[in-house]
């Protein structure tokens, strides 16, 4: 019997979004063995010579000019339909032969500039059968993501539907699964085997993370924590920014034995799950996994627009708090040191809250679908 295809579409602008497909797949892959998902970044596949330019254009624009990001995000419905309209006449020509090649059963949408492209090939194309699934990786819902030929959204909360329904989008429509977290998040390993691992020591400790990009230099932010590695431990992981990373390793400040410095790694969980609190920015992947690990949050410089409704909503659900002044910090690494027992004991309270949070649930959506 022919196994049933789930082509998975992402893109490259920030790790996120391609995470959320890859645990997607890996949850597939874990319910059932008749499903074939595949992971593609839209842009890099059919285009690998111009995709990075614009994801490294992207880049520089959000470090640098993280306003303009923000007018933007506001502006969404109106600067979706000329990019849609640009990138599916010029950079996403060959997206309908792809498709047509791979005969998907379901396309999986986790990023919401194929989701607009595919939505366009269904409108043009009265023969384009497929359903469209889009996965909505934010606690919030702008314009972007939305098309009338979207066949189901797989949401995080309910709040993130209510908003979806205030766009007309319908009922039927909309599936609140949770975010579709990398199972690995949902386990919880024995943790002397992961500290001697990454030579860690049973000290309280503090994971700082700056996204896929390492976009966590913030030397008033990371001083202030630094301040505290004679009695707290700290993790700095630095993602795919090797240039940080290196500047980091020949500072004196960060020769420490307490502080242990980490480039791109495929073991977030393990490290989530040793430490005892996660400092962030605040992307809705990052965020999910530290809620299902239990870990208190803090965020820290959260971009106008996605980042900061992400914040927004983990800080009014009592799962994290934003670095509003170094005070944050300095209450947090008290609370460590003069009540751990109490920080620990909070974590396994949100554990139990967060089981509703069922792992599986947005593959277990599709494979619905697919039957």
């Amino acid at each position: 019997m022919r196994k049933k295809r789930v082509l998975l579409l992402s893109e490259g602008f920030g790790a996120g979004h391609t995470q959320a497909a890859y645990a997607l797949s890996s949850s597939l892959r874990k319910l059932s063995p008749q499903v074939l998902p595949r992971v593609l970044e839209l842009g890099n596949f059919l285009n690998p010579k111009m995709a990075p330019l614009i994801v490294s254009a992207y880049r520089k624009t959000v470090t640098s000019q993280p306003r303009l990001m923000g007018y933007v995000y506001r502006h969404q419905k109106s600067f979706n339909r000329l990019t849609t309209l640009a990138l599916h006449r010029i950079f996403y020509t060959h997206a309908q032969n792809i498709v047509k090649q791979l005969k998907p059963d379901i396309i999986v949408c986790t990023h919401f500039l194929p989701s607009a492209v595919v939505s366009r090939l269904k409108r043009l194309d009265s023969g384009f059968k497929v359903p469209l699934v889009t996965v909505i990786t934010d606690y919030d819902a702008h314009a972007s993501w939305i098309s009338p030929e979207v066949d189901r959204y797989l949401v995080s909360t309910p709040e993130v539907k209510a908003k979806l329904r205030r766009r007309s989008v319908s009922a039927a429509k909309i599936q609140v699964t949770g975010m579709p977290v990398h199972p690995d998040f949902w386990e919880h390993p024995g943790k002397d085997e992961i500290m001697e691992q990454f030579g860690l020591r049973k000290l309280p400790t503090v994971l700082v993370m700056g996204g896929g990009w390492g976009m966590m230099k913030d030397e008033i932010v990371n001083e202030a924590l630094v301040s505290w590695r004679d009695r707290v431990q700290i993790i700095f992981c630095l993602g795919k920014n090797e240039k940080l990373l290196k500047e980091m390793r020949e500072d004196p400040r960060y020769q420490h034995p307490n502080i242990t410095l980490i480039g791109f790694t495929r073991e977030i969980d393990k490290l989530m799950e040793v430490s005892d609190l996660l400092v962030t920015k605040p992307g809705g992947m990052t965020c999910s996994e530290g809620l299902a690990k239990g870990i208190p949050m803090l965020f820290h410089n959260p971009l106008p627009g996605q980042e900061e409704e992400n914040c927004r909503y983990f800080t009014e659900a009592g799962f994290g708090e934003p670095i509003v002044t170094l005070e944050v910090v300095d209450k947090w690494m008290n609370r460590l040191l003069h009540e751990y027992d109490d920080v620990v004991a909070k974590r396994k309270i949100h554990l139990e809250e967060i089981a509703r949070y069922h792992p599986l649930q947005s593959a277990l959506s599709i494979i619905e679908m697919l039957e």
